[in-house]
């Protein structure tokens, strides 16, 4: 049982924050901000507005009396980012807005900070069924990766020269009801029933449903075994690409209509388009390995993959 605490979750608004508070909330603790940039966007009780989350971000009046911080708000990873300086973007949110709350909430005397980064930052691709683990060496490919890298030393750091508890947490793709992006748009192709290319894929993937994650992230809060570690998140099972359409496929009642075309032909096919690098990520594995946050945590995904996929039908 978790003890009652006070905490504030940023980027409350969002697809892994929504969900993160009102799981606390069904907890009862004792009390739980959450931090939003506009309240317009949140419009009920328990929120605050606070604006851009960076370097200038004032958040005083939000710490005080509170002992935990889960911060979930980032610049989030864009596909086709139109910043003059990407780079320079996620480092103004991504690094210096993290470290900002960070060097606030020690002022503060919070207990403990929880981060949530990104599998980027161990990098894009595993091969040969090796998966990525938290001894590995940092290899981030892009400024979205190098930010949450950047993000994660400076509060390490900070660890070493004051009393705040630090807990980093790496996921890889998250899942769930009202996920977007790729896997939004994977989602929708399914639901129309048309023929996929991709029956032929034999990589492998780690994915996170959001509620294997929110789980994680409050195993986290209190446990002691999680002060100034690194965990990785996933639900414990890999798919192929192949496997991962026909999964949607069943969880949405529908007749999975996959044309075996060999990675290969896919691989080249992108390249003539200038597409590679999306290809890259869909045909290419990225396998995580949960085992430090089993072992350290004694901690489970409470869902497993089936489930996962059957809930990102539940909204609709």
């Amino acid at each position: 049982m978790i003890q009652k605490r006070s905490l504030l979750v940023t980027g409350a608004n969002g697809f892994i924050g929504k969900s993160l508070k009102r799981r606390l909330a069904e907890l009862e603790f004792s009390s739980c901000v959450g931090a939003v940039r506009s309240i317009e966007s949140a419009n009920q009780p328990g929120f605050i507005e606070v604006g851009d989350v960076d370097a200038f971000t004032r958040w005083e009046q939000v710490l005080e009396g509170l002992d935990t911080v889960i911060h979930t708000a980032a610049r989030a990873h864009i596909m086709q980012d139109k910043a003059l300086d990407p780079l320079t973007e996620y480092r103004r949110v991504n690094v210096e807005g993290t470290l900002n709350l960070a060097r606030q909430a020690v002022d503060a005397g919070v207990r403990r900070f929880v981060f949530i980064s990104s599998i980027k930052v161990n990098g894009e691709q595993t091969r040969n069924n090796l998966p990525f683990t938290e001894k590995d060496r940092p290899a981030p490919q892009d400024a979205y990766g190098i930010s949450k890298l950047e993000a994660e030393r400076g509060l390490l750091a900070l660890s070493d020269e004051s009393d705040i508890e630090v807990v980093i947490i790496r996921p890889p793709l998250v899942y769930g009801p009202g996920v977007k992006g790729n896997f939004g748009s994977m989602i929708n192709l399914v639901e129309k029933g048309l023929p996929l290319p991709l029956g032929a894929v034999n990589n492998k993937r780690s994915l996170v449903a959001l509620d294997n994650l929110v789980d994680l992230i409050i195993t986290c809060i209190d446990h002691p075994s999680a002060v100034n570690q690194i965990f990785l998140a996933g639900d414990g099972e890999d798919l192929s690409i192949t496997e991962l359409l026909k999964g949607l496929a069943k969880a949405s009642g529908k007749v999975s209509k996959l044309v075996p075309v060999p990675a290969g032909f896919l691989m080249f096919g992108a390249k003539v388009l200038g597409k590679k690098a999306m290809a890259q990520r869909l045909l290419g594995s990225l396998q995580v390995d949960i085992s430090k946050a089993r072992n350290l945590l004694n901690w489970q995904p409470p869902l497993s993959v089936e489930e996962g996929l059957k809930r990102c039908f539940s909204e609709k």
